[in-house]
């Protein structure tokens, strides 16, 4: 086990010195592919996406599936640190994608060798995947569909081993105001601002009918507004921006349809992919929860679980407040720690089982 770990750190130092935006992770999924193979790993690929299943799969198992990504937002510009070099100073490795979220990635590929060889009750399968930090979709959305049907998901992202067992989702709505043009000198026609007004107010005050046990209330934010070109016409059209995170007492058409009986605006959702995620109370998974006695939460924070649509948690050493920060960084005794977490975690789930 110590091997594994001491090579999971190594791998990380390697995925932070090769720069892997979103869309553009080639590099990285190389690393990745030629790791597993050096471990005896047999692979399979997807564009950027690098996954594999345990050497004793049997279709007639349940299957549970590591997933995290190799994929990085850019670095911002108050690093002071080089965030493609790979820094260990004081037990911190410093680098862009050290936390966010390779640490979590590392200790599920650490975590999928350990078991690979073994005959468990079920099966394992290892997702690295691309493109989540922009939820594209040819990211874990367009592996899924080359893998069976997934028991349990465990998505890999810094939560200080906390379980996340709840994730809020996402929709961005275009919401259109109509007026009629006129001179602004005349007090002629219907100034689209003007009627917009009701609704921003109504959404600044707005709250959801119904409330998560782990994620409270739901909320819709307006972000943007634009409206008008010149100084002397009445605008015709005004148009806002509503973000609004949703949790799983909501589908993303139910809430969609809540504020549609609110507002006097069309509106018009980008995107109802990025959905809230809820485990089922019935799981099995929470059996291991309860027995480790591990702290349960629901997270605000946008991930993969987004775009999978089978009963999963969230859960990687690390930290979500590190993410998206300067000179980003994970503690290496972290790592240590996400590896033995991830193997007591399934190991109490073949508890479980037997």
């Amino acid at each position: 086990m110590h091997k594994l770990k001491e090579e999971a750190k190594k791998l990380l130092q390697q995925l932070i010195e090769t720069p892997s935006l979103s869309r553009e992770e080639e590099n990285t999924a190389n690393i990745l592919a030629d790791y597993l193979l050096q471990k005896g790993v047999e692979i399979k690929r997807k564009k950027n996406n690098v996954w594999a299943v345990n050497k004793h799969f049997d279709s007639q198992k349940p299957n549970i599936l590591l997933n995290s990504h190799h994929d990085t937002v850019k670095p911002n510009n108050g690093y002071t640190k080089d965030p493609f070099k790979a820094i260990i100073e004081e037990g911190k490795l410093y680098g862009l994608g050290s936390n966010d979220a390779g640490g979590c990635l590392v200790s599920l590929i650490a975590t999928f060798v350990h078991f690979y060889e073994k005959k468990l009750p079920f099966n394992l399968i290892l997702a690295a995947t691309a493109e989540e930090e922009i939820s594209g979709k040819e990211g874990i959305a367009y592996l899924l569909e080359d893998l069976p049907e997934i028991h349990l998901a465990i998505v890999g992202e810094p939560t200080l081993l906390d379980v996340a067992v709840a994730e809020k989702g996402l929709m961005v709505i275009d919401a259109t105001v109509t007026g009629k043009a006129g001179h602004a000198a005349r007090n002629e026609g219907i100034n689209a601002l003007y009627e917009a007004l009701p609704d921003l107010n109504t959404i600044k005050d707005y709250k959801f009918k119904r409330v998560s046990e782990y994620l409270g209330e739901s909320k819709v934010s307006a972000t943007i507004i634009q409206s008008g070109s010149q100084h002397n016409v009445v605008p015709d059209k005004c148009v806002y921006t509503l973000d609004v995170r949703v949790t799983d007492s909501y589908t993303l058409q139910e809430a969609l349809d809540e504020l549609k009986e609110i507002l006097k605006a069309d509106l018009q959702p980008r995107s109802i992919r990025l959905n809230s995620s809820a485990l089922p109370k019935d799981h099995k998974i929470w059996d291991v929860i309860h027995s480790m006695k591990l702290k349960c939460y629901g997270s605000p924070t946008l991930s993969d679980q987004a775009l999978i649509p089978y009963p999963s948690i969230k859960i990687g050493p690390g930290d979500s407040a590190r993410s998206h920060t300067p000179d980003e960084y994970i503690y290496l005794e972290e790592i240590d720690q996400g590896i033995d977490r991830y193997i007591d975690i399934l190991r109490s789930y073949i508890d479980s089982i037997n």
